[in-house]
């Protein structure tokens, strides 16, 4: 079986002025963590996916579960456009291991 890796990135832009907008600012992000997303910066979350329908699936779950207020966007890009990121300004670093290898050893 082939499979075709995408990325889903999930961009957002809520409001915590209020008690419950925070609450709702939280309960979303939690929702993207415990769904498998990593934080690649503020606001920003990534999730890699086998294929098309896979990620189509990721994302009307994170349309279920949008906020009612602010602005949440999603784009799908394939793991080869994902890898020709260039880091601008930074440096990139992570505890976190974000690979589609099958065996990793530490």
């Amino acid at each position: 079986m082939s499979y075709r890796f995408m990325r889903i990135i999930v961009f957002f832009d809520l409001p915590v002025e209020t008690a419950s907008d925070r609450r709702e600012y939280t309960k979303f992000r939690k929702f993207l963590i415990k769904s498998g997303f990593l934080m690649m910066q503020q606001s920003v979350y990534c999730k890699l996916a086998l294929n098309q329908t896979a990620s189509s699936g990721i994302i009307e779950t994170v349309r279920r579960n949008k906020p009612p207020k602010g602005l949440v966007q999603a784009i799908i890009i394939t793991e080869k456009q994902f890898a020709g990121m260039e880091i601008i300004a930074g440096e990139y670093t992570s505890s976190v291991i974000d690979t589609d290898k099958r065996l990793i050893v530490l």
